[in-house]
């Protein structure tokens, strides 16, 4: 089923800057092949349920796996017979904005 996250994946007690564990993750997410898109704030990835939930428990374990404390934040929207929805959706907003 088609899936489609928002994932935040962070360190804690890793000192005030982070980019580096972030990008240790953010790595993993691109390398898993599927459509992703990173702002500041948060990774986008679409894809199969099961694929993109995998890709989230490695790209945390990335982290996690060298003793660093880990925080997950998730948003999950599943929509059966989609695909595409992440930059569909962007682009329904964007069309009626003109």
């Amino acid at each position: 089923m088609n899936t489609l996250v928002a994932v935040a994946i962070a360190p804690f007690g890793v000192g005030d800057e982070l980019a580096e564990h972030v990008a240790e993750v953010v790595r993993v997410i691109r390398a898993s092949g599927l459509p992703c898109r990173t702002n500041s704030m948060f990774t986008e990835i679409e894809g199969d349920w099961d694929e993109v939930m995998d890709v989230v428990k490695r790209a945390t374990f990335v982290l996690a796996e060298q003793g660093i404390r880990t925080e997950v934040i998730l948003k999950a929207d599943l929509r059966p017979g989609h695909t595409g929805t992440m930059e569909s959706k962007v682009r329904k907003v964007d069309d009626i904005l003109g």
